[in-house]
């Protein structure tokens, strides 16, 4: 029952064209599902201006050739991704009771088992898509320039949050920019990550985000109707573990998108009053 959210962000600056942003996470692709792949492979025909993948792409050793049939006319569409726990370690078999007690971050990260470089070689090169893998990069959409950041996943240590400032700093003194007020309106600054942790998220929104996507929450996954998510499996408000949401930090302020994702772990293969999705985020000007 795959289903395509659409929300609207009132993010962009007075005047500017509204762009369309293609929002997708947590495939935990398999080699043999092939309704999802399909599925995924017609969200192209949307023809949004932009694909953001918050990662957890891979769900089994051989999940990248479903990641590239999912993923097959792409090639004309900007996007960005991070990668989560997911793209580089394979799904393991556990008490999924746990999850009830305890969400499952702070766990050592261990050596990659999974083809993570192909992975990314796929989305960077075949693709054309910009890694934002604790890095910065940029984009120019319909006359809006769209500056990112971006963190390795947080699930597993691996965002370097403290790295953030000379990342941006670097970027800003590489590029030509106009002192022209005009200019500056008309960039809007974006945050990605995998797991949304409070740091992160905080930190994002110390650094200027306008808006932050997020995934690995599969919207609790198994939710009890007029309740809502049990769990998180990070440290996010449960009220705040998908869909569109604010996030305030220090007397500022960011748009939060969280994507409930499209897919399990092989070994949980179950969702309840959770459906799995994609977002098709529709960003327009801002009243002011």
């Amino acid at each position: 029952m795959f289903t395509l959210r659409r929300v609207t962000v009132p993010v962009l600056p007075a005047g500017a064209e509204p762009i369309r942003v293609l929002h997708v996470s947590d495939l935990h692709m398999a080699p043999w599902q092939r309704d999802k792949q399909s599925w995924v492979r017609s969200l192209a025909q949307l023809r949004p201006d932009l694909v953001v993948d918050t990662g957890d792409n891979l769900g089994h050793e051989e999940g990248i050739d479903g990641i590239e049939a999912a993923f097959a006319g792409y090639e004309n569409i900007p996007g960005v991704y991070v990668n989560g726990s997911n793209d580089y370690h394979g799904p393991l078999r556990k008490n999924w009771l746990r999850y009830l007690i305890r969400h499952s971050g702070g766990v050592k990260d261990t050596p990659a088992d999974l083809d993570t470089a192909r992975l990314e070689r796929f989305f960077r090169d075949g693709l054309g898509w910009i890694g934002l893998n604790n890095a910065v990069g940029s984009l120019t959409i319909k006359g809006t320039r769209l500056d990112f950041f971006g963190v390795d996943d947080p699930h597993i240590g691996r965002d370097r949050l403290d790295r953030l400032t000379g990342l941006i700093d670097s970027q800003q003194d590489e590029e030509t920019l106009d002192e022209d007020a005009t200019d500056a309106e008309r960039t809007v600054t974006v945050g990605v990550a995998h797991a949304p942790y409070r740091r992160v998220l905080a930190s994002f929104v110390t650094h200027g985000a306008d808006l932050i996507l997020a995934g690995h929450t599969h919207g609790g996954q198994v939710c009890v109707p007029f309740f809502g998510a049990l769990v998180t499996n990070c440290d996010i408000p449960r009220r705040q573990v998908k869909g569109l949401s604010v996030w305030r930090h220090a007397y500022r302020s960011a748009h939060l998108h969280v994507s409930a994702g499209l897919g399990t772990s092989i070994y949980a293969p179950v969702r309840f009053a959770c459906l799995p999705e994609a977002t098709l985020l529709t960003l327009v000007p801002a009243e002011r």
